[in-house]
């Protein structure tokens, strides 16, 4: 009998030295992302565009919910659901390199210069009730994710996002 309870107590103290030795290794941060609007039949206001002066993001009929909205540097991964019943959406993190200006706007295309704006990834072109993935490395600083369907952005579809150190 002494020797059933040494050797559970060994497996005990080998798995408790594991858990404790894994608890080193960071795992990867998970967001869940909810791409959402109030349906292709509303009307979207446009001039909601991060950093617009004056914005009143209570008007939008579409935009971006992060859970959670702060993560710690380094891998982080999206789980990105359309929500929409009938619109196309599509998630992109950005980089803000200066989180008091806009990002870079091409007006006859309706949408951000990708590109110009420092595009960390995305999730493209996700039909209504459908989901994606991106798992991408990120450093500490101010993000923004946008969806740049055009007129989407405009109309308040970004949200913001904080990776510390």
């Amino acid at each position: 009998m002494k020797t059933i309870y040494r050797k559970a107590a060994l497996g005990l103290a080998a798995a408790m030295l594991m858990a404790g030795g894994a608890s080193v290794v960071q795992a990867a941060s998970l967001v869940q992302i909810s791409l959402w609007d109030k349906g292709a039949s509303t009307e979207m206001p446009m001039g909601l565009a991060y950093a617009t002066p004056g914005i009143d993001l209570a008007k939008a009929t579409m935009g971006i919910k992060a859970l959670p909205g702060v993560v710690k540097a380094g891998e982080v991964t999206f789980n990105v659901k359309n929500d929409s019943k009938d619109t196309i959406h599509e998630m992109i993190v950005m980089h803000l390199a200066d989180p008091s200006k806009p990002l870079p706007y091409v007006d006859s295309e309706n949408r951000v210069d990708e590109d110009k704006a420092g595009d960390k990834g995305e999730v493209s072109e996700l039909d209504p009730g459908k989901s994606g993935t991106l798992t991408v490395d990120l450093i500490a600083g101010k993000y923004l994710l946008i969806c740049n369907v055009p007129g989407h952005y405009a109309a308040g579809m970004w949200a913001e996002f904080t990776v510390e150190p």
